[in-house]
């Protein structure tokens, strides 16, 4: 299977937020010392990586993991302040954005040329 279009794009989105639900398990799991975050966070890897590969069948590799990676980046990060009451000094949320702009400017290039 060959997604074509949307739907590699939806691929990715799925990666994306796969990704994030095994961090987010990953967290929870506490080393390993918990039962069902720990196997939570291995199925939604393993989901992750599944899709990220029927995605990189049509959207470019540099491209597909700088979304992925920076998405995850930004949404882990936002979620250790909602669920996990991590703190985010003003510095970091800068260095998140520049993760923002450059996967912005990615994907203006790509589609320039």
């Amino acid at each position: 299977m060959k997604p074509e279009g949307a739907w590699a794009w939806i691929f990715l989105g799925m990666a994306i937020v796969f990704e994030l639900s095994g961090t987010i398990s990953m967290k929870a799991s506490q080393g390993f010392s918990r039962l069902w975050p720990s196997v939570l966070m291995f199925l939604f890897y393993a989901i992750s990586f599944t899709s990220l590969n029927y995605a990189l069948t049509s959207i470019k590799v540099g491209m597909a993991y700088a979304i992925w990676s920076g998405a995850g980046i930004i949404l882990i990060s936002v979620a250790g302040i909602f669920f996990f009451k991590e703190r985010m000094p003003m510095s970091s949320l800068l260095w998140i954005a520049v993760i923002v702009v450059g996967i912005v400017g990615l994907n203006l290039s790509d589609k320039s040329h």
